[in-house]
């Protein structure tokens, strides 16, 4: 996905921030959604407070959010399996989906259907 499809697909829909990060790791986690055809774009989060360091958002359509988290648990576990800091012989941890094929939560890592768009188990608002 280019920067002007991005454009195109974002530009009258909500967005909603899906992480805070320094510049460097918020251009790569927006090139990682682009490579997984998921719209995504930084912005800079305003901060008011003295000596505050600049943050940047990186915002997607709230559709997407699942796909970001399931995103960024694999950027996780390649990074762990990278390093070699997961114990030889140890499966790595990941959320499973249901029969049914719901994600996991994001936050809490429940596997159920969603309660008025809402994870089951924590509230999450997720929809």
């Amino acid at each position: 996905m280019t920067q002007d499809e991005v454009a195109k697909v974002l530009s009258d829909v909500e967005l909603v921030p899906c992480a805070e990060m320094a510049l460097a790791d918020a251009r790569r986690l927006v090139d990682a959604c682009l490579e997984a055809d998921v719209p995504a774009l930084v912005h800079r989060e305003a901060c008011a407070k003295p000596g505050c360091s600049p943050k940047f958002q990186v915002l997607v359509r709230p559709e997407d959010g699942v796909r970001v988290a399931t995103l960024l648990q694999q950027r996780w576990m390649d990074s762990i399996q990278r390093e070699g800091v997961l114990a030889e012989g140890a499966a790595p941890f990941v959320l499973p989906a249901s029969e049914e094929g719901e994600p996991p939560c994001p936050a809490c890592g429940t596997v159920a259907p969603l309660v008025e768009g809402a994870c089951a188990d924590c509230g999450l608002q997720l929809e």
